[in-house]
């Protein structure tokens, strides 16, 4: 199996929408996964994700599917906080990025969110909601998710080609929980671009499968089509 996890493209915040020029990114990519196929494709419930699903759904003429957890706004509040200069993401705040790259940070793994001055918010529950949610989605698709050996087990042998549209913030935790890699090494050192495509593949190994990321955020699609490459409008590729 493939996951297409795709960001939501240029966004209007407030009220929830696209921009025009996230318009046509939803509609660069929407061409270039019409090239790949798509057996199921489903979106967070925000409009930003579902308008950016849309052009791709029209075109293989399929259903959008709407998954409630993958909405940003529930991560938003669990990791972001309030510092007195207004709120943001753990993973922008320059002291944090510090401490998440701290070998203090590294040593408790999968635990990092019992460190000390992190217990006051609410990482932990986020953490426990994503993977929950995150496994739940797993096994509708075959693949029951054994945390503690970190490899899934493959309930229903397939080779769909599925796609999540989604967002940076969500996409983060996401991807922390589907690879097993803790929450600061994937949000301090990996990002995500408009519409940028992630692919994961669930390789069947005798009924096993280890997820490998086989491309990151990418944007050849808004390359092609010669719209702007710049990460969130503010600097050049």
């Amino acid at each position: 199996m493939l996951l297409f996890y795709v960001r939501h493209g240029d966004p209007v915040y407030y009220p929830d929408s696209l921009t025009p020029l996230g318009e046509r990114q939803a509609e660069a990519v929407s061409k270039r996964l019409a090239v790949y196929g798509l057996d199921e494709i489903y979106a967070s419930t925000s409009e930003r994700a579902q308008l950016t699903a849309k052009p791709t759904a029209e075109v293989l003429k399929k259903e959008i599917k709407l998954l409630d957890f993958c909405n940003e706004i529930h991560t938003w509040f669990e990791f972001s906080f309030d510092d007195g200069q207004g709120r943001s993401w753990i993973f922008q705040k320059p002291k944090y990025r510090r401490l998440l790259a701290s070998r203090e940070i590294a040593s408790l793994g999968d635990e990092w969110y019992d460190y000390p001055e992190f217990k006051q918010y609410p990482f932990k529950d986020g953490v426990m909601r994503v993977n929950r949610e995150t496994d739940a989605f797993m096994r509708t698709l075959g693949y029951e998710h054994n945390r503690e050996k970190k490899e899934y087990t493959v309930l229903e042998p397939n080779d769909k080609r599925i796609a999540l549209f989604a967002h940076q913030g969500f996409g983060i935790c996401f991807l922390s929980s589907i690879l097993d890699i803790p929450y600061p090494m994937i949000s301090n050192h990996f990002d995500m671009c408009h519409t940028g495509i992630t692919v994961i593949e669930f390789k069947d190994e005798d009924g096993v499968a280890i997820p490998t990321l086989l491309t990151l955020s990418n944007d050849s699609h808004i390359f092609r089509e010669g719209l702007p490459l710049k990460y969130n409008n503010s600097i050049n590729f």
